[in-house]
């Protein structure tokens, strides 16, 4: 009898052991009375009765989650092939797990369906230089529609936009095309300019005598600095007669000045 009494405590024992469950803080524990939920268990140990009670935990941390690559026609018609990353927790974990079956698959192909659908919705141009806004888009949608299976999705990243090799030609022939015309446009802009300078140029000159006449000697003098060059220059009567009244230098004295230069 005593061996008899002892091995019903050691079973007692176990069974009381075995009762109880440990919930880590990065989970959340559910509850069952007879199937029946009863309430959702915090961080610690908690004691679950056999038979009676069951008990189920559910992680609560965010989950990455990377959608397959899909295949997608823009709304101009253009098929590409798309894939993306979602971020999701667990915020009610009794919705997770009593209101959809298997969430993290649920979530998957409810985000596989939505990006075809936001694809379709845009042209390749949008796709390509709104990639944020549409993935804000995607990400507002998925997590409206998880929202009563206790779901939030933190955010939608577009990772790969592949592309078919003639549309991805078309691309490479519109960008040399712009930049093709960013030059024209900018050297025109600078011969506009250039153009503009020498005309105000052109006009202080006229409203200076003289002032042309001693641009056309400086720059004489700066190719006569080289003995190698040989220089021939016919000097209008107009220019020497333009020099008369300088410093009191007659026409004379200016002619002997650029022979002696020359």
């Amino acid at each position: 009898m005593p061996e008899f009494g002892v091995g019903i405590l050691v079973i007692v024992a176990i069974i009381a052991l075995s009762s109880i469950k440990q919930v880590n803080e990065y989970e959340r524990g559910l509850l069952y009375v007879m199937g029946h939920f009863v309430k959702v268990l915090k961080p610690g140990w908690h004691v679950i009765w056999p038979i009676f009670q069951s008990f189920q935990k559910v992680d609560i941390r965010t989950k990455a989650v990377d959608v397959p690559e899909q295949e997608a026609i823009t709304r101009d018609n253009v098929s590409i092939k798309i894939n993306a990353v979602l971020y999701y927790n667990v915020f009610d974990a009794g919705k997770a797990i009593n209101e959809v079956e298997h969430f993290n698959y649920a979530v998957s192909q409810l985000a596989q369906t939505t990006m075809r659908n936001a694809v379709g919705a845009v042209t390749l141009d949008e796709l390509l230089s709104e990639r944020e806004k549409i993935s804000s888009e995607i990400c507002a949608i998925i997590d409206k529609a998880t929202d009563p299976w206790g779901i939030k999705v933190d955010n939608v990243e577009l990772k790969d936009i592949s592309l078919p090799e003639e549309m991805k030609r078309v691309i490479a022939k519109v960008a040399e095309a712009e930049r093709e015309k960013d030059a024209v446009i900018t050297k025109a802009s600078g011969e506009k300019e250039s153009a503009q300078n020498l005309a105000e140029a052109a006009r202080v000159m006229s409203e200076q005598p003289g002032a042309l006449h001693l641009r056309t000697l400086a720059t004489l003098n700066d190719l006569s600095s080289d003995q190698s060059n040989t220089i021939i220059f016919a000097v209008p009567i107009e220019v020497l007669r333009a020099f008369e009244n300088i410093d009191g230098k007659k026409v004379a004295d200016v002619v002997k000045s650029i022979s002696n230069k020359q």
